[in-house]
């Protein structure tokens, strides 16, 4: 027996927050009964789930890594028809997501999942998991900046701080890198600390979530995971 909302959110229906909701609002049924209260237990063995009319199955975890060109976002859904990085990969069978997100004019290491469960907790902030992106800027940061990025800075009301700033050796059209560690990761986090040092960003990578990183994949390209590679994900989430 399994609770009714973790076993929707390990089909990969939704996080595990967002499958209570869909239990409170009457959407989930037991072998044809509405069921409305959480920590419900269900036996996928023997007993039918439906998610708004459609059986949920609890099927085989797929875990994919992603190089996310520049101009693709990460939504599951966009009015304005752009790409999205579900769009680069045609071959994945049934309800995929992005865990976390990059902006559209960023680029990287972008996890892609059905294991709803497992990317909740790796985008919850109590996990602290550590992303590590490189970023280009059009002027080299002072010491008092970057120690200023390592307290937190202010912005519109939030306090966007960097675990570490480390120089790259490697200049892109002569313009200064560096590499910047997040332990969490807000909305344009990095380019609004940038905008709070009046710093213009030419470009911005993300190469690595926790244990993983991106390596020599190209932009644009994508593999599975190897299972060693997921259970250290669940490890990094003390799974």
């Amino acid at each position: 027996m399994i609770r009714l909302q973790k076993y929707l959110a390990e089909c990969g229906v939704a996080s595990r927050r967002a499958c209570e909701k869909l239990i409170t609002d009457g959407l989930v049924t037991i072998d044809g009964m509405i069921v409305t209260e959480l920590g419900t237990k269900v036996d996928p063995a023997v007993q039918k789930v439906t998610c708004d009319g459609k059986p949920v199955r609890l099927d085989q975890k797929v875990w994919i890594m992603l190089n996310k060109p520049v101009g693709v976002i990460c939504t599951s859904d966009d009015p304005e028809g752009r790409e999205r990085a579900l769009d680069l990969l045609p071959d994945v069978p049934g309800r995929f997501y992005t865990v976390g997100r990059l902006d559209v004019m960023s680029e990287g290491l972008l996890l892609v999942t059905n294991d709803g469960d497992l990317a909740h907790r790796l985008m919850h902030p109590r996990h602290s998991i550590e992303k590590k992106y490189q970023v280009w800027i059009d002027r080299e940061l002072t010491a008092d900046e970057i120690d200023r990025m390592l307290k937190g800075l202010n912005c519109r009301g939030e306090k966007l701080r960097a675990l570490r700033v480390e120089p790259l050796r490697r200049m892109i059209a002569s313009q200064p890198g560096y590499t910047l560690t997040l332990g969490e990761g807000r909305n344009r986090h990095i380019r609004r600390m940038m905008e709070v040092l009046d710093c213009k960003v030419v470009r911005l990578v993300r190469v690595s979530v926790g244990p993983l990183r991106l390596e020599k994949l190209r932009t644009g390209e994508h593999r599975n995971l190897e299972p060693w590679e997921v259970e250290k994900l669940k490890k990094a989430v003390g799974l």
